[in-house]
Parts: C-alpha cells; sequence; structure tokens
C-alpha cells in the first residue's frame, strides 16, 4: 500500500500456526505471540515477560577482562596515577563517571579528560597524549573510544605509559597496540555481545575489578546511568540489554537520585522515569554540552556528588539545549527536503558547510527517521569535511566506514551498527558518495518492504485493556520498537500545530468513537498537509501509546503515515 509520504506499507507475514502455537506454549493474546515471534525473541526475554531473572556477569571467566583487571590492580597497588579518557556523548561520558566514582572510594589517584569536539576532534590522539603526559601519568584507560586510535596508542608506548581500550566500535586490524583491549568486535570469543554500548562492558569490568580488588562499591545504584547510555547510544534494548532496562527502571528510586530528581523538577516532570524520558529528555541535556563547546558538562555532572555543582551544571545544561534546540530547529528549517528526495537514491547525503560541528548527528538522525534510509551529513572543519552518519536495520554504517577506511578513501572514523562519524579531504567526497551507495546495495540486508506493520487492528481495539497487554513486552526502543498498527477509515478533528513542529488531532472512526492523537516532526510534509486540510476519511499507520501529562495518563495514537 502506497502512503501519502510514498512509502511502501506491508503487513509483516508470519506463519500463523507457529504464532498459535506461541500463544499455546506462553498463554499470550494473539498480539503478544505475535510480536514475540516477528521479533525473535529468545527462551530468557519470553520468560522475562513474567518473570523476575537475575542479572549475571558474563564475562566473569573472558580473557580479555581478566586481563584488563589484573592491569588495573597492578596499578591500584603501585599507586599509578590514572588518566581517564571518554567520548563527549552520553556513553563516553556516563563510563568515564563509573571510572571516577570507583577510583574516588579506593582514593586512587586519577583524572579525567573529554575531548572538545571542535579543538580536539573525535577519540585520542597524539596532540591530546602530549598535552596529558606532562600531568605524570602512568596509565590511561580509554572509554567509548580508542579503537582505531593507532598513532595516539603508539605514543604512549613510546613515553612507556601503559593503557587499556574499552570500547564497542569497530575495530580494525592491525589493532592498537594498548596492553588490554575490551571490544567485542575483535571477535575474540565475545562477538556476541557487540550490542553492548562502553558503558555497560565498563559495568561489568568493574563488577569483576571490585570483587577481585575486594572494593565494597555499591555498583547497582548506577544501574540506571548503564541504561540511559544503552538508550542514548540507539544499542538494541534486546537479551542483556532488556534485562537490565526491567531492573534498573523497577530498581530506581527519583528520590535517593538528586541528579536526575533535578533534572526533572527543571523540567517540569512528575511521572515515574521511562524509556523516553531517557532518550529523550535526559539524553539530550547531557549531551547538549558536547554538542556546544562544553565537552566536560556531562561528566562533571554525572561524577559528581556535591548538590551546588549538580545545581549549577544541571541549569547550564538545560540552557544549552534549549539553544541547541533552537539552531536545529533553524537548520531544519532550511532543508529542501524534496529536493534532497530527488538528489539521492539509496543513501541520503546532505552537505552544508556551516552547520555546527556539533549538529550534524542531530541533523542525520532526522534525515534518517524523515527517509528511512542511512543518512550522512557533512559540514567544513577548518581544511577538511566532518561528517556524521546514522543508519537503520539491516545495514552496518560502522562496518562502512570501516571498509571506508581500508581503502584510504576517509582520513579517519569510526562507528557501530547504527552510528557513525569520519573526515575526509573535500576532493574524496564524490568518490565516498559512490562508495557508499554501492557498499548499501552490496551489504544492506534490508527486505523487500522498507515500512512494515505489525498488525491491522480495529479502532476499537485501542482501549486500555488492549495498551495494557502491550505493556507486557516492554521496555520499547531499538530492536523492540513500539508496536505498529494499520487501522481502517479515520477523519482528523480539531488538527492543530504544536510548536511549529507536531500535529495533533483527535482520530475519529465511523462509530463515532475518537482516540487523541499525535504525528511528530510532520509540519511541512504530505502527512501533516492531510491531517491539517483532508476533510474525508483515510488509513492510518500508527503507534498506540500511553501518553503522561500532569501526571495523567491517556490513550494516545502516533500517527506514522496516511494511506488514502
Amino acid at each position: 500500500m502506497i502512503s501519502v509520504s510514498k512509502r511502501n506499507w506491508q503487513e509483516i507475514k508470519i506463519n500463523k500456526n507457529i504464532i498459535k502455537k506461541a500463544q499455546q506454549v506462553n498463554n499470550f493474546s494473539d498480539i503478544v505471540s505475535r510480536l514475540i515471534v516477528s521479533r525473535k525473541f529468545d527462551s530468557e526475554e519470553i520468560y522475562s515477560i513474567r518473570n523476575h531473572l537475575k542479572l549475571s556477569n558474563k564475562f566473569t571467566n573472558n580473557l580479555d577482562f581478566i586481563k584488563s583487571s589484573q592491569l588495573i590492580e597492578n596499578a591500584i597497588n603501585k599507586k599509578e596515577r590514572i588518566c581517564i579518557l571518554g567520548d563527549y556523548d552520553v556513553d563516553g561520558s556516563v563510563a568515564t563517571a563509573l571510572f571516577i566514582k570507583f577510583f574516588e572510594k579506593l582514593k586512587h589517584p586519577h583524572f579525567y579528560y573529554i575531548p572538545d569536539r571542535v579543538k580536539d576532534g573525535y577519540g585520542p590522539s597524539k596532540k591530546i597524549f602530549q598535552k596529558l603526559i606532562k600531568k605524570k601519568i602512568e596509565l590511561v584507560i580509554m572509554v567509548d573510544c580508542g579503537s582505531t586510535s593507532n598513532e595516539a596508542i603508539n605514543f604512549l608506548n613510546d613515553n612507556k605509559i601503559k593503557s587499556l581500550i574499552i570500547d564497542h566500535h569497530e575495530i580494525n586490524k592491525p589493532y592498537p597496540k594498548s596492553n588490554e583491549i575490551i571490544n567485542p568486535n575483535k571477535d575474540n570469543g565475545y562477538i556476541e555481545y557487540d550490542y553492548l554500548c562502553a558503558t555497560t562492558l565498563t559495568y561489568f569490568f568493574l563488577e569483576i575489578l571490585a570483587k577481585k580488588i575486594n572494593c565494597k562499591i555499591n555498583l547497582r545504584k548506577y544501574l540506571i546511568y548503564v541504561l540511559l547510555a544503552t538508550v542514548c547510544d540507539v544499542m538494541p534494548l534486546r537479551k542483556i540489554n532488556r534485562l537490565i532496562s526491567i531492573i534498573a527502571l523497577k530498581e530506581f528510586d527519583i528520590k535517593e537520585n538528586y541528579l536526575i530528581k533535578k533534572i526533572y523538577d527543571l523540567s517540569k516532570k512528575k511521572n515515574k522515569i521511562n524509556i523516553n524520558d531517557l532518550g529523550f529528555l535526559i539524553g539530550p541535556i547531557l549531551n547538549a554540552g558536547g554538542r556546544l563547546g562544553k565537552s566536560t558538562y556531562a561528566t562533571e555532572l554525572l561524577s559528581t556528588n556535591n548538590q551546588k555543582i549538580i545545581d549549577d551544571k544541571s541549569t547550564k545544561l538545560i540552557a544549552l539545549n534549549e539553544k541547541r534546540k533552537k539552531i536545529e530547529f533553524s537548520i531544519l528549517n532550511t532543508i529542501d527536503f524534496k529536493q534532497i528526495e530527488n538528489d539521492n537514491e539509496h543513501v541520503i547525503f546532505f552537505y552544508n558547510q556551516n552547520i555546527n560541528e556539533g549538529l550534524i548527528g542531530i541533523v542525520a538522525s532526522r534525515l534518517k527517521d524523515y527517509f528511512n534510509k542511512p543518512s550522512i551529513v557533512i559540514t567544513k572543519s577548518n581544511n577538511l569535511l566532518k561528517s556524521s552518519a546514522r543508519s537503520i536495520s539491516g545495514y552496518n554504517i560502522g562496518k562502512a566506514i570501516k571498509r571506508a577506511l581500508n581503502r584510504n578513501m576517509i582520513l579517519n572514523g569510526g562507528g557501530h551498527y547504527m552510528a557513525a562519524g569520519f573526515t575526509l579531504k573535500k576532493n574524496n567526497l564524490n568518490d565516498f558518495r559512490k562508495f557508499i551507495n554501492e557498499d548499501f546495495l552490496k551489504n544492506s540486508s534490508k527486505s523487500e518492504f522498507e515500512f512494515r506493520y505489525d498488525s491491522e487492528v480495529s479502532f476499537s481495539a485501542l482501549n486500555k485493556e488492549f495498551s495494557e497487554d502491550l505493556k507486557k513486552l516492554q521496555p520499547f526502543g531499538n530492536g523492540n520498537p513500539l508496536p505498529t498498527f494499520f487501522l481502517k477509515k479515520l477523519t482528523a478533528i480539531k488538527p492543530k500545530l504544536l510548536n511549529n513542529r507536531h500535529i495533533s488531532c483527535f482520530l475519529k472512526s465511523k462509530t463515532g468513537s475518537y482516540v487523541n492523537s499525535i504525528c511528530f516532526n510532520s509540519a511541512n510534509t504530505k502527512v501533516g498537509e492531510y491531517l491539517l486540510n483532508y476533510k474525508k476519511d483515510f488509513n492510518v499507520v500508527g503507534q498506540i501509546n500511553e501518553n503522561i501529562w500532569d501526571n495523567k495518563k491517556t490513550l494516545q495514537l502516533i500517527i506514522k503515515d496516511i494511506i488514502l
């Protein structure tokens, strides 16, 4: 079915006998059975729907983790000065903060460094370490970075400084000559855990290290931050990540967390914390510093117990995030989406030399969501081009950038399945664009239909009981998205534009019943046009969601598309 936005929507096809068997074995409803089958839930994930599972450490016998813990233990015993170097995003900031908390507990000499996006660029570099060795460091721990920093690691080795890398980005051979590297992508026996972010790897590593040196630290209370990093880094909420999310959300008490309570109070939020708040409220606030020249703010905030610092940095980061929103809105308003659609086929390319380096990732994410295609946004950085990429399911953009790096098409870069960043020379732009489109055709595993919904449901299904049934599969996120449904013959009533970006309305059925609905970022789109102006009935592809406002819960339909 072709929608008004020219998308071809198809229902996910599943063998009805398999659904029926899942229904009988697990005693679930038809829709829950359909979803666990289509999403390929394993036995533990199915068990977790109704039962409590213990979060066990899968790496206690892993050689990389064991040798890395020995490296840190020796440094602790010798009282060596340690530097933690983290990326400037949420994952890097949280992982850095976990190490800071750990070394503070031990009263061990340490300091941290978060690179400035513009001044330092991404990740460890020889230039950064030339500054840091003046502080007489003896060991550097790199988190959420370092997997492609061969030159920087060689510089440390030349200066007899030990190093440990804990990362989840794609890693190239020859690997950096660090003393130890924890990275599932090394394919060293734990590649199955390549869906864990750097913070999660750090959490499990510190758990092993704490037990080894008999450090009485309660890491469990930081599990909410592990989930925060997982969500912000767009890691799939499946398997271990699913279990972490269930436990973290269940055990979290906002009264015992001054930092998150402060952000909630400043944002006038009263609801119980959820995945959306982590991904769309707290995450963007913490990321705002790294995007707009204050890269250390998030780590300062996450690593302190000082309420005055938390008050100060929370306020400043929220103000920076508001500034970021205005700049982003201004950029998106200048983009000709129709022209981009005409100029691109498989992978979206958007080059604007005036975009702030810190915002190219957000713009790439917006383009990816709009077109449902891998999207690359490029801006000018001194004499070079700096790029940020966001991908879709079925295409590993991190590996694509790795292949480009191996061919010397780009100067440097790295990433993981859903996101990547890289630098290249301007005269290589056209060649790279040709390469990435060819690479997508060769290496993507996208299905025949790009846009799929889970099932057709009647409008009468939009009730509290149905919504509660779907909640059994929570938390929803990457890898386990909010279910998408097809609904027939609805009419938009009282549509209105919100913040010049979103459109809210009531969707009314032939029987006269209606549901509160919203279509995000739909201003100046075909879907938005129809919602505002079309008076006849139409079919809707949407997601059922529970909207919480002023501590009140109401059912809401998130409109994804319209089919006449």
